[in-house]
């Protein structure tokens, strides 16, 4: 790749436009013409930036999860290592929400058919679950969880909070089990199960909902 740094924003709409053709339409609707003008520039800015579809597809990918870490490292430490834990999932289901687009494909899915993710591409995103790590090790520290596997832990929670947040985005989670109830209930069993007192987890679930560093949904999004 070979991204112009002098107009940044051109590139992230170019990401944007991109990652919304694949979710809408699928790959066959991603040509340099279409991008191009979704973004209101030319084709030669295409090139400019990603050189080809395969590159722009990695750059989606990086975007994406740079865009996760970014929202996950906004979650402060606090004496309640519990309720960061509980944080750092919302921060994800927000983040998943905001850019739902972008989500789709940062996880490889069908409408990335025709492109080839490689293992090298995941390892950029794998970085992001080291704050859970982190986050799920003060919990044990603490006396909060049982000890263990801390990374283990960390990717159980993962599990759990994207299969709910691939749910949500797909549509499948409605009243009176919708996606806020499912999962504050989900949050709070990830924090019992992993060896916290019920009455404790109850309460620091509940904190991290409205803590000021878990950035809310951007105006608009739902």
């Amino acid at each position: 790749m070979s991204p112009r740094p002098a107009h940044p924003e051109l590139s992230a709409t170019l990401i944007e436009a991109a990652a919304r053709l694949l979710a809408e339409e699928g790959p066959g609707a991603l040509s340099t013409r279409r991008l191009a003008a979704e973004a209101g520039t030319s084709t030669m800015a295409v090139y400019t930036y990603f050189g080809g579809m395969d590159d722009l597809v990695r750059a989606m990918v990086r975007e994406g999860f740079t865009m996760l870490n970014d929202r996950m490292s906004a979650v402060a430490e606090t004496g309640d290592p519990a309720s960061d834990v509980a944080a750092l999932g919302l921060a994800y289901r927000r983040n998943a929400l905001e850019h739902r687009h972008l989500y789709g494909v940062m996880f490889g899915g069908s409408n990335l058919a025709g492109f080839r993710l490689t293992d090298e591409d995941r390892q950029h995103g794998r970085y992001t679950l080291e704050i859970l790590v982190k986050t799920v090790a003060r919990c044990m520290a603490a006396g909060r969880f049982s000890a263990g596997d801390a990374e283990l832990v960390a990717h159980q929670m993962w599990i759990a909070v994207h299969g709910l947040v691939t749910l949500e985005l797909g549509g499948y989670l409605v009243e009176p089990y919708d996606a806020d109830t499912c999962f504050d209930a989900q949050i709070r069993s990830l924090l019992i199960a992993a060896g916290d007192e019920i009455a404790a987890a109850t309460q620091s679930a509940a904190a991290s909902r409205t803590r000021p560093d878990v950035q809310p949904l951007a105006a608009g999004r739902p």
